[in-house]
């Protein structure tokens, strides 16, 4: 047997104050998305915004139905609208947001074990990794480059693409 360990890389910023001007400006884009979020079931708002090369911003919002599982996290909607809209515009950083009335949000929301997989086949399709910026609002931001930070075993299986 041969244990081995994992380890995780990521900075973690007190405040908005202290992230350089595009990452506090990608953040407050994210916080803009979760005016679109449909979370009548949870109330849980969660938004997304992504930065890509061309400079454009494409927003994701978290969008809930009656019949569950049928939503679909900010994440994926932002991430599949990039791929039906810019497919060759890479992506350079993702910033994710959440907000609740229900409790007090003291540290970053993570996306979901789906959306980081989607990150990946994003990261693996364009061959680059992104940044990502997991931005509690009046909180803390967690900030990693690349999905394998918070996703380290991803599932890859080239032989499913013939």
């Amino acid at each position: 047997m041969i244990k081995k360990e994992i380890n995780i890389a990521f900075d973690d910023f007190g405040s908005i104050d202290e992230l350089n001007e595009t990452d506090r400006e990608l953040c407050l884009e994210a916080v803009k998305a979760l005016k679109n979020s449909h979370s009548p079931y949870s109330k849980f708002k969660v938004g997304a915004a992504v930065k890509l090369t061309s400079g454009k911003i494409v927003y994701g919002s978290n969008q809930e139905n009656v019949a569950y599982p049928s939503g679909l996290c900010a994440e994926r909607v932002a991430l599949f609208a990039i791929g039906a809209n810019y497919p060759d515009d890479k992506i350079i950083s993702i910033a994710i947001t959440a907000s609740t009335d229900s409790f007090e949000l003291k540290l970053p929301t993570t996306p979901c074990g789906a959306c980081l997989q989607v990150m990946a086949e994003s990261e693996k399709k364009q061959e680059q990794e992104f940044d990502i910026l997991l931005y509690c609002i009046d909180g803390p931001i967690w900030k990693a480059r690349g999905v394998g930070s918070f996703l380290p075993f991803l599932f890859f299986e080239d032989r499913l693409r013939g």
